[in-house]
């Protein structure tokens, strides 16, 4: 099997990003963006989705996280699309739903080529230490942009902004996973390899 790696690297105005990624490796795991919540989300990810990330990400943090979290997600997006094609074709659909103490959040994937951002999350505190949740959106318009995918995320319940964000990447790297681990299907419903 091709291995199913990918690294990308995009430098604008506002930031400079590199991410290398294997779906077919656990580790390492190595996030350094500057915005340690950040970090910590994209680390959970990752492990939870048992592939290697490494995450090199600079940007102008003295403005906002803003660029930063959404180009991030653009390239991860990119890396993501770039593992596929060297993947051909994937199971295509991926759905965890994941607790973390109080809160339940489910995430559901179709690697599809239609980039489609169903975000249904609710966070009772608009900061995480000194991250904006509402980045997240952000990260996830990214992704699902670059790497055509539909991804529907929704909080079922919860009352901890830290504890939903976390559950929230939890449950998007175990979706991510299934959804783009090896297809025992050739072709889709409608007679198209890999969808």
């Amino acid at each position: 099997m091709t291995p199913r790696t990918s690294e990308v690297k995009r430098v604008t105005k506002e930031t400079s990003i590199s991410i290398l990624l294997d779906l077919d490796r656990s580790e390492p795991i190595e996030i350094k963006t500057g915005l340690a919540f950040f970090d910590h989300l994209l680390t959970s990810m990752a492990f939870h989705g048992r592939f290697s990330l490494t995450v090199t990400a600079k940007g102008d943090l003295a403005v906002d996280g803003h660029h930063l979290v959404e180009d991030t997600g653009i390239v991860l997006g990119q890396a993501l699309a770039g593992a596929q094609v060297k993947a051909g074709t994937v199971e295509r659909f991926g759905h965890a739903v994941i607790p973390m103490d109080e809160a339940l959040v489910e995430a559901a994937i179709d690697v599809c080529g239609r980039s489609t951002l169903g975000y249904r999350m609710r966070y009772p505190q608009e900061r995480v230490g000194d991250f904006d949740v509402a980045l997240i959106r952000e990260f996830m318009g990214g992704l699902c942009m670059q790497a055509g995918i539909s991804l529907h995320v929704e909080s079922r319940c919860g009352e901890n902004s830290h504890h939903i964000a976390e559950a929230l990447f939890k449950a998007l790297g175990k979706a991510l996973s299934r959804a783009y681990g090896p297809s025992v299907n050739e072709m889709s419903s409608k007679g198209r390899t890999g969808y």
